[in-house]
């Protein structure tokens, strides 16, 4: 090591001082600036790798994939500035603005909203044939001016070599897309005005621990040049993932090279194939190992009953699948397990637990917005309750007003919105609190309604409509709500404020509205939906209208049995939730219920099941200053796993192939 002269000790001293005495930055022009340059180039990449290459699923993730690379990027860029001339350096608050930024424009360009939306809206009239009727069925109650049906637009949008931008095309859409995104504005500003009532009550007073804030917190600290970048704990957890990824990676492009087998989904059914075990490998994504070195890293700032719950209800449902096989209930369909049903129940038990313990919080709330008291800083904050549930108001009227515009009836529009935000307060909470996944893709109100109402009572038009919407009900991984919150946690501490971060928030949404818009019919149009882009969601399409149309057909009744089902999965969690508070030790967490029967955990249980596994042993031989101390090493997991997967997306799409995947 080389040692530093006195001069060199004074210089280094004098810079660290200036930065020291510099104050902190919030939302300011620059950060704003450099945010809405990097979020049309993350859209851009986000829908080459994920629509054209199918190389990363990096928006299904509860942590964004490239967003956290873009900031490493920029964090590290702005450290050399920092050395040169700390005066013109980003500052933490300023660093933190364009992150969270990034992150907001992504989720409109991510797997579960715009490009399941581009995988849709072409859908019924591209592929309706005399097979599945869909013509015949439902083309008179599909609102005409949501999808796009002319035969020039389509054949460019599934085959390629053609321009979206000649007026020729394009003009076909404008009303669909603005129309969409009409009613995206209104979903995600509802949720920020939700966010706005409840930022307090779950920042401030319960203090929830937001797991997944932890990875950008260190990596734009101010003091980040000693605690973290400089941290070898920090770079040893980096470089076990990133060396993962780099041999795994050349595996994939010379088979030669030894792979290290289980990082992704080993799978088990060969050693599972005699009845009744085979049952377990059955559903979801069957039965599979994966020890994702990123997922082993966020499970570490997880709850260590979260993480037990999610792995230990996995492996019961996996378990009672054996089970009803060896008696001959297994009918992995409409019927037994009827994990739909549970998961479902499950989820709205949990929102209106979360909803129902927040009331006299909620009440508080209410009363100041409309009598507020003295001080400017509570006037202000009353003023914000204020606008929030007026927003909320305005925003509901609007929801009824455009779905009954196209044909639905006013309460089974009621209905599908409420179920839509109670899933949005629930998976929040979940983000907040716990900060695990949460692809339900069981659960979503079209689903509910038609188990709940049947057929005769909802009626053709309405369930048109309700499957119309089918896209952004999906998975709901990348759920606008929890980064909105999330962004608002981060912005404690700093010179952020809350009103500034709003505006600079909602001016990402339209911009990655826009930017997820214009990559999505770029790509598609010069490689072809159904042509070259591997990763086109025409299965959403595929889900959204072969479900209508067999419901149509089929004209269900409510179903006594998934309500049944629904009941259940909501008694479990009410009871695992009073039982929770009953016995301080109780090791079942009924989150980790409602995400294992959900399909959240096909993916992650087992990764889950060794970071439980050495978590409990660092507290119980180390105690929480062993814990703390390799808290770095599992954020270097985190980041080392995605910044060689984002490196791997990088090179696939300029040789002009598919790169290694980090995950799935």
């Amino acid at each position: 090591m080389v040692s530093r002269t006195p001069t060199e000790t004074r210089a280094a001293a004098s810079k660290q001082s200036v930065i020291s005495r510099l104050p902190d930055a919030g939302v300011t022009l620059r950060a704003v600036l450099l945010a809405l340059l990097l979020i049309p180039i993350d859209s851009y990449w986000i829908t080459v790798i994920e629509v054209r290459w199918y190389e990363m699923d990096g928006t299904c993730l509860p942590i964004f994939i490239t967003p956290v690379f873009m900031l490493f990027m920029v964090a590290l860029a702005n450290l050399v500035v920092k050395r040169l001339s700390p005066r013109i350096a980003l500052r933490r608050g300023e660093l933190i603005t364009i992150y969270s930024m990034i992150v907001m424009g992504a989720t409109l360009a991510s797997h579960d909203i715009t490009q399941n939306l581009f995988g849709t809206i072409g859908h019924p009239h591209y592929m309706a044939n005399a097979t599945n009727r869909y013509a015949e069925l439902f083309f008179q109650y599909l609102p005409s001016q949501l999808f796009i049906s002319n035969k020039l637009a389509l054949t460019g949008l599934y085959r390629g070599s053609a321009d979206p931008w000649v007026w020729q095309i394009f003009k076909y859409w404008v009303m669909p897309l603005s129309l969409w995104g009409g009613l995206l504005l209104v979903l995600i500003g509802m949720m920020m005005c939700i966010n706005i009532i409840i930022r307090k009550q779950w920042t401030e007073n319960e203090k929830l621990v937001f797991p997944l804030i932890q990875l950008p917190l260190a990596m734009t600290a101010e003091d980040s040049t000693s605690k973290f970048y400089n941290n070898r704990l920090m770079w040893g957890g980096f470089a076990v993932a990133a060396v993962i990824g780099i041999i795994n990676g050349l595996h994939m492009f010379y088979p030669n090279v030894p792979e290290i087998i289980g990082i992704k989904g080993y799978d088990l059914s060969p050693s599972l194939s005699t009845m009744p075990w085979a049952a377990a490998t059955w559903g979801g994504n069957g039965l599979k190992i994966a020890a994702y070195p990123f997922a082993i890293g966020m499970s570490y700032f997880m709850p260590l009953d979260l993480s037990f719950s999610c792995w230990f209800f996995y492996i019961l449902r996996k378990l009672w699948q054996v089970f009803g096989m060896s008696r001959g209930w297994y009918n992995n369909g409409a019927g037994f397990p009827y994990y739909e049903a549970q998961s479902s129940g499950a989820w709205l038990a949990l929102g209106l637990a979360i909803i129902i313990s927040a009331m006299p919080y909620l009440r508080g709330v209410w009363r100041q917005a409309w009598k507020p008291g003295d001080g400017q800083i509570v006037q202000a904050e009353s003023r914000l309750y204020r606008q929030a549930f007026i927003g909320l108001v305005v925003g509901l009227a609007l929801l009824l007003l455009f779905t009954t515009w196209l044909g639905m009836t006013a309460w089974v529009a009621l209905v599908f919105f409420v179920i839509y935000f109670i899933l949005a307060i629930s998976i929040t909470r979940v983000r907040a609190e716990l900060g695990t996944p949460h692809e339900i893709y069981f659960v979503n109100p079209q689903q509910i309604m038609v188990s709940l109402f049947g057929y005769n009572v909802l009626g053709p038009a309405n369930l048109t409509i309700i499957s119309a919407m089918y896209w952004f009900n999906r998975c709901y991984r990348s759920h606008p709500m929890p980064n909105q919150l999330e962004s608002f946690k981060m912005a404690e501490g700093t010179a952020i404020k809350i009103k500034p971060l709003i505006y600079a928030l909602s001016l990402a949404v339209i911009v990655g509205l826009f930017s997820g818009y214009w990559a999505n019919l770029s790509i598609t149009y010069h490689e072809g939906g159904m042509a070259k882009c591997i990763g086109y969601k025409g299965f959403v399409g595929a889900e959204s209208f072969d479900h209508l149309s067999q419901w149509l057909q089929n004209k269900p009744s409510a179903n006594i049995t998934q309500i049944s089902y629904m009941i259940v999965g909501a008694v479990i969690v009410a009871a695992l939730t009073a039982l929770r508070g009953a016995f301080v030790a109780w090791p079942f967490h009924p989150a980790g219920y409602a995400l294992a029967v959900s399909y959240a955990m096909d993916y992650f249980w087992f990764a889950f099941l060794v970071s439980w596994l050495a978590k409990l042993l660092i507290v119980r031989y180390g105690g929480m200053k062993l814990h703390n101390k390799l808290v770095p090493f599992f954020l270097g997991l985190i980041l080392g796993d995605f910044f060689i997967g984002s490196v791997w997306v990088i090179i696939g799409p300029i040789l002009g192939t598919q790169a290694y995947r980090i995950f799935i």
